[in-house]
């Protein structure tokens, strides 16, 4: 039994050596955090700042890159192509509609030019759009490049040696266990393995025995795979923009309205810059039938249209029903069901006895599409005798079709099937504008015609149903036949649809480990005193979390701890009984505390 002295002579000596470890373990756990810091860190190391000082023409290079390839400049292009993209999104663009380009150039004859010369009407293959794009992507991969050896370094090395003083830390125990040290500390190796932390023994000179582990590192992973998937999406940008194409094509049902995949059956069209209009696939389409199903309060329920197609050497024809979402997979291309519509079926019967009938696709203008649109006939009225047309006799008529006819003569459809069918037309005679050869829009009348006297109403405008007539008053005759359907179709090509799939799996997954994953590390020292060995254990967590603590006491009752009272305890206990035994456990959670960063 140790007497009074002695009892106190130990807690004084080791109360000085906690006074001085408090002194000391901020130093030391500052340097360990800095040596880690330093290890994950992409910002170049001081002696590495020192060799790119200088004013030479290097040294001034060296430090441009430094500055491209660092993150706040890739966020900064990154913010810079978003807010770019943007006119691209406000603003006509040629690639997708020039008709849109033109009538904005009507309606905004000063502000138009000022915007096509800055490219904002082709934003996406401008210049600037061009060097914001090549300057992100070099960016991410010059700053991504050194942290991936970096993080290769970090994985590859043996965690560090237990600080001299855990008590230091925020999260730590001290307490005594009853096994030798190196048993002690290999039971708290297995556990830690146990749950996945990559761990280190060692052996000292003074008997004691530390055990190291870490865990999260794939939370560096995954901002690695989030950052480096931004630069698959920008390469499958890049791929697609250059060897993809995409169209358009509005198709009328009926054998005799076929479509084959060449640029001048489109009605517009966008080819990637390493495409040419001989490298698209060869393959021909029709649309046999189309059907369409709606609520009773007239919102669609169900679109699809019944197609054949024809690839040459595949062997005759083949049917698919294409609907919305589900495309047609076609020698390498793929046709979307994007739009319908209603196309009347107009006759006309002109001066002569000679009748023309057209099928005119009507655009629609509201949820129960009601539709507007134009039938021309310039080879109307040409007399049979001389051959010769005169283009004041030529007729058009502008339309308004509805599916189903308002009961009180309203101007606007009532649902959007066929339930009661009607088209107003409005007659006019004279020049139609055709024969100018200057391109206008097939879905409406050349108002310039009409303002300039050219081409002049005739009579008032007239309902018809379908198999009605109208009498001109020269004797000419138009009827409504009955209605056919058109639909809109997308044909596109987009190589690197599976570049852009898998890189946002892989953004997602990577965005997911950085943000759930924590880097920590724990240690453990086992000193023999005699009865066993006494403990002392910390943990130190890279970003705090509240998990953390928990997480901390279940490794240390895992590896065996505490089964006793640690000495120091002991000793304290019997100079000022148990609330000095009390103080002594506690210790390292009181007001002395430092914390250590990793």
């Amino acid at each position: 039994m140790a007497t009074t002295e002695e009892t106190e002579a130990v807690t004084d000596r080791a109360e000085q050596a906690r006074v001085g470890a408090r002194n000391r373990a901020p130093e030391q756990l500052a340097e360990a955090g800095r040596e880690d810091e330093n290890a994950l860190s992409s910002r170049p190391a001081a002696d590495s700042a020192r060799r790119v000082a200088g004013h030479g023409v290097l040294a001034t290079a060296r430090r441009w890159w430094r500055q491209l390839t660092s993150m706040r400049t890739a966020l900064l292009l990154l913010f810079l192509l978003a807010v770019a993209a943007a006119p691209g999104s406000l603003l006509p663009q040629y690639n997708l509609n020039s008709d849109k380009v033109d009538t904005y150039y009507q309606q905004h004859p000063t502000l138009a030019p000022i915007l096509d010369k800055a490219g904002l009407f082709d934003v996406f293959s401008s210049p600037w759009f061009a060097a914001i794009y090549l300057l992100l992507f070099v960016s991410l991969v010059g700053c991504l490049t050194p942290r991936i050896r970096v993080h290769v370094r970090a994985l590859r090395r043996t965690p560090p040696d237990a600080p001299r003083q855990l008590s230091r830390l925020r999260v730590h125990r001290e307490y005594g266990v009853e096994s030798e040290p190196a048993d002690a500390a290999k039971l708290a190796q297995k556990k830690l393995r146990g749950a996945r932390f990559r761990s280190a023994l060692r052996r000292h000179d003074d008997g004691s025995v530390t055990v190291s582990a870490e865990k999260g590192f794939l939370r560096e992973t995954g901002n690695l795979l989030f950052h480096f998937s931004l630069v698959a999406v920008l390469v499958g940008v890049a791929y697609g923009a250059g060897y993809g194409w995409h169209g358009g094509r509005l198709i009328m049902q009926g054998a005799d309205n076929g479509f084959c995949n060449t640029l001048q059956q489109y009605d517009e069209y966008s080819l990637g810059s390493r495409i040419k209009g001989s490298d698209l696939p060869p393959f021909c389409l029709t649309m046999t039938g189309f059907h369409a199903s709606f609520q009773a309060n007239g919102q669609p329920l169900h679109y699809s249209a019944d197609m054949t197609y024809e690839v040459p050497g595949q062997g005759g024809s083949h049917r698919y029903n294409l609907s919305v979402n589900h495309p047609l997979r076609i020698n390498g291309a793929s046709v979307y069901l994007v739009g319908n519509g209603y196309s009347p079926v107009i006759r006309y019967t002109d001066r002569y006895g000679r009748t023309q009938t057209t099928t005119a696709p009507f655009i629609p203008q509201d949820g129960n599409f009601t539709s507007n649109g134009v039938a021309l006939f310039p080879d109307a009225n040409v007399d049979p005798k001389t051959g010769k047309r005169n283009v004041d006799l030529q007729m058009a008529f502008q339309g308004v079709f509805f599916p189903t006819t308002a009961k009180k003569g309203g101007q606007a459809s009532t649902y959007p099937g066929l339930r009661d069918p009607g088209l107003m037309l409005f007659a006019y005679r004279g020049n139609t504008g055709t024969d100018a050869g200057i391109p206008h829009s097939v879905y409406t009348l050349d108002q310039s015609q009409i303002d300039n006297g050219q081409l002049k109403e005739v009579g008032k405008p007239r309902l018809l149903r379908p198999g009605q007539s109208w009498t001109l008053d020269d004797g000419t005759k138009v009827e409504f036949v009955g209605v056919k359907r058109w639909a809109t179709l997308q044909i596109r090509r987009d190589p690197a649809s599976r570049i852009m799939l898998i890189a946002g799996i892989a953004m997602l997954a990577g965005l997911l480990g950085s943000l759930s994953i924590r880097r920590r590390r724990i240690w453990f020292r086992f000193t023999p005193d005699g009865a066993g060995s006494a403990v002392s254990a910390g943990g130190l967590a890279r970003n705090e979390y509240s998990g953390f603590a928990d997480e901390f006491d279940r490794l240390v009752g895992a590896a065996g701890g505490p089964s006793r009272t640690p000495p120091a305890a002991d000793a304290a206990e019997a100079r000022s009984g148990p609330e000095g035994a009390t103080q002594a456990r506690s210790s390292a959670e009181g007001a002395t505390q430092a914390r250590g960063k990793d």
